[in-house]
């Protein structure tokens, strides 16, 4: 393949960080964002503190932090091969915490309304928590992910990513959700219900949005590393689908009784650990598919066999952090750590251009990094042996 590329261009980037510094429009648009964001925050604040009070509130905040604890660590642990820039990552949980929550709500409630004209208490309740909840809240959720795959598709290079996204935006979802129930739950019942709805929904079922999204982004993460036009446009339709209807089978167990709640929370354990042997698998094949497209750099020389078995593991990624730390201290490792992700980088762009259309921009990207990655191999290694 001819390389097209400007040599002062590769060189300057060599010397630094590959990432190219934002523009004045991408810091309007983070701006707008931002600011959209802060706008639907602080109306979430107003209305929670008018409608439980402002103990109640900051209970229900204090309280919805804990299990992200514990959810957001897994899906960073999932992204460790090649992760996501911060700012894409915070803004996937804060969509999920304010740009689809706060719609959601709005509909859901509408829609239980016009139910309500219809049918029985109980029933609209059922129908909205069942048909309405599911369809809306992952359709909005989902929508994050849709706009990445047609707007950012070069941050999606997979499963990984895709199911990385997802849960970060349920965990936003959720959280915010969860602000709702324990506050309202204090308010109106007191401490023992608070404590109630937060082991059901923080100790018991943390993961349940996320799982339900993953579906989603699945879908999203097969659609942007496939060359199949068919596939790129089912998969995220079967990804939102599963989702929708994994949301609605646990919104109906919990719709019916006792026998209900335990046979739902039985089978959700089940899909839990069905979920993680999952997430495993996902980030084990992300190494391999970064193994598999830095093979064609060995055989013209910009890295060696060893390396490439290094990069493809966890395990000996950690290794050679060590190593570079003991043989050429805080400096030796950054710079190691710095050729891993470049290095991480290249395999996926590799990877894109082997999925889809190669453009000039894309060679001269790839030559950026492997300019990147063996200026960074050079001091670390020239570290090691002083």
């Amino acid at each position: 393949m001819q390389q097209h590329y400007d040599p002062q261009y590769v060189t300057a980037q060599a010397q630094h960080n590959p990432t190219v510094r934002p523009g004045v429009r991408r810091w309007v648009i983070g701006g707008l964002i931002a600011t959209a964001f802060s706008v639907i925050a602080l109306m979430f604040a107003a209305y929670f503190s008018l409608s439980f009070g402002v103990i109640a509130t900051l209970l229900g905040l204090l309280f919805a932090i804990i299990p992200l604890g514990i959810v957001i660590p897994i899906f960073l642990w999932l992204d460790r091969f090649e992760a996501e820039p911060w700012r894409y990552l915070l803004v996937a949980f804060l969509w999920g915490a304010l740009a689809a929550t706060l719609p959601s709500i709005v509909l859901n409630t509408a829609a239980t309304v016009v139910v309500a004209s219809s049918l029985d208490a109980t029933s609209a309740s059922t129908v909205g928590a069942v048909v309405v909840a599911p369809l809306v809240e992952e359709t909005f959720k989902g929508l994050f992910l849709v706009v990445m795959l047609l707007f950012r598709r070069n941050q999606l290079n997979g499963l990984a990513d895709g199911v990385t996204y997802a849960g970060l935006c349920a965990a936003g979802f959720a959280f915010t959700e969860n602000i709702l129930y324990l506050a309202r739950g204090y308010s109106e019942m007191g401490g023992e219900a608070f404590a109630t709805i937060f082991v059901l929904r923080g100790v018991m079922s943390p993961f349940c949005h996320p799982m339900f999204t993953a579906m989603t982004g699945i879908g999203v993460g097969l659609a942007a590393s496939t060359r199949s036009t068919a596939v790129k446009v089912v998969a995220p339709f079967i990804g939102w689908c599963a989702a929708v209807l994994l949301h609605a089978g646990w919104n109906l167990s919990a719709s019916n009784g006792l026998i209900g709640f335990v046979l739902g929370y039985g089978v959700g354990f089940l899909l839990l650990i069905a979920f993680i042997i999952f997430i495993v698998w996902a980030r084990g094949r992300e190494g391999r598919i970064i193994g598999h497209f830095l093979q064609p750099y060995v055989q013209t020389g910009w890295l060696a066999p060893g390396e490439v078995t290094m990069l493809s593991s966890m395990r000996q990624r950690r290794e050679a952090r060590t190593w570079a730390k003991l043989n050429g201290g805080p400096q030796s490792l950054s710079s190691m750590r710095a050729f891993q992700d470049t290095a991480s980088e290249l395999a996926l762009l590799r990877a894109r251009m082997h999925n889809h259309r190669v453009d000039d921009a894309s060679i001269s990207k790839e030559r950026v990094l492997l300019d990147s990655m063996t200026a960074r191999r050079r001091e670390f290694a020239g570290m090691s042996i002083r």
